[in-house]
């Protein structure tokens, strides 16, 4: 059975209580949450994968994909990715590999962490058919099937599939006013297939047998956004909101086959939108956890896109949003490195405490408390323990010699909370 057949059977598994005991939240109440639809825990029954729980009154949780391209392969460099997503943070990882060593990439990962795994199976499905000397377009209607129960056999935990890419989708966006069109990789290529083949999208059609195929290894699936906007321009159309509809009506789908389900957002959203767009969301989609890939609230901030990132997925992890996908400084301009890696995951990872302070969730509170006592009382160490990038801040605060003496450099001996301090020792004596 599934986390959720569990869950709604009045089952406590020891998923469910490894996640009560690392989010400090009671059992039943997880349970409860879980049966609801609201929180789900990927982790394929083939795989040894750590439980995360993503969802409602949980810590916001983020996403770092690595993967190849064909443009460029290297699966010592994708490792070398994933040890620093690791080292700084990232609770779940996707493979988003397109190159001819995608099977050998995944497998490596799967063999190096038990963080929940993701996919796109699409990406798979279309590499095999090029392989068979076929265009994608001319993909066979099980294709995508017959890999998607391949990676479940493999152990993938979670899954993006772009069910809500229909033909009527596909008019929609041909009579809306959109720039940009179709941005999404994997939505581009549903799209394509469906006008090619003149035939509905196999994952919306047959979606009673995906469906099969997830409760039997439960495997979360992670709907695709196939139509969100790809700038702002784009943000909130009629688009997008059909697609939505879409997913809601399949999340509901999902949840009564007891599948575990989540919910994909938006890429370009004006700040001024995000708040309602997380609502939309979890009104149509039953609450269901939903993953936001940023939002990017600006489109002019190439090589800086993580930080771009980082403001909207703060405003939506603080509005509702429970799975943050980071992004990095190569977004719209080359596959990343690991530095990029590294700092995706870490601005993400601050975007996720401000989640949860607005939240209210109390070991994040917490967290900040205990920042400030540290530096009241210049505890270094302990404010290098507690940030999310200790070790960058240590590295600042030892490179100058002020770091010999209690403050900073910043302000040396005029140190606001030094010259206070000094006073009231004065008084006191």
């Amino acid at each position: 059975m599934t986390q959720l057949e569990d869950a709604r059977k009045n089952i406590i598994t020891p998923e469910m209580e490894y996640v009560s005991k690392t989010e400090n939240i009671d059992v039943e109440k997880l349970r409860g949450l879980i049966a609801d639809g609201s929180v789900v825990i990927p982790k394929n029954v083939n795989n040894d994968t750590l439980p995360t729980g993503i969802g409602k009154d949980l810590h916001t949780k983020i996403n770092a994909n690595i993967g190849s391209s064909t443009e460029s392969e290297d699966i010592n460099a994708e490792l070398e990715k994933l040890d620093i997503l690791l080292e700084y943070g990232a609770d779940a990882v996707m493979d988003l590999s397109t190159g001819q060593q995608l099977h050998d990439i995944r497998k490596v990962i799967r063999e190096h962490t038990n963080i929940p795994l993701g996919t796109v199976p699409v990406y798979e499905a279309g590499v095999d058919t090029t392989n068979n000397n076929k265009v994608v377009v001319d993909m066979d209607d099980d294709a995508i099937f017959k890999t998607i129960i391949n990676q479940a056999k493999e152990g993938v935990d979670f899954i993006t599939v772009h069910c809500g890419i229909t033909k009527d989708a596909i008019h929609a966006v041909d009579d809306s006013k959109r720039l940009m069109g179709i941005v999404s990789r994997g939505g581009a290529l549903t799209a394509a297939w469906i006008m090619h083949n003149e035939k509905e999208n196999p994952l919306y059609a047959e979606y009673d047998y995906l469906l099969e195929i997830c409760r039997e290894y439960d495997i979360t699936l992670s709907l695709g956004d196939g139509l969100r906007p790809g700038c702002i321009n784009d943000a909130t159309d009629i688009a997008q909101i059909r697609e939505l509809t879409t997913l809601g009506r399949l999340v509901r789908r999902s949840q009564d086959a007891g599948v575990q389900v989540m919910v994909e957002g938006p890429g370009h959203v004006p700040i001024t939108q995000i708040k309602a767009n997380m609502q939309i969301q979890k009104t149509i989609c039953n609450n269901a956890p939903f993953y936001v890939l940023g939002p990017l609230v600006t489109d002019v901030a190439p090589g800086y896109d993580h930080i771009n990132a980082a403001i909207g997925a703060s405003i939506a992890g603080s509005s509702g949003a429970d799975f943050l996908c980071y992004v990095t400084p190569a977004e719209h301009l080359c596959i990343p490195n690991k530095e990029h890696v590294k700092e995706g995951v870490i601005a993400s990872k601050i975007a996720a405490q401000v989640s949860d302070v607005s939240k209210g969730i109390s070991d994040s509170k917490q967290r900040e408390y205990d920042m400030a006592v540290a530096r009241d009382n210049f505890d270094w160490d302990k404010q290098f323990e507690l940030a999310i990038d200790g070790k960058k801040a240590r590295q600042l605060y030892e490179s100058t010699k002020a770091s010999e003496k209690e403050m900073c450099s910043m302000c040396g001996d005029f140190c606001a909370i030094k010259m206070v301090k000094d006073h009231q020792d004065e008084n006191k004596n």
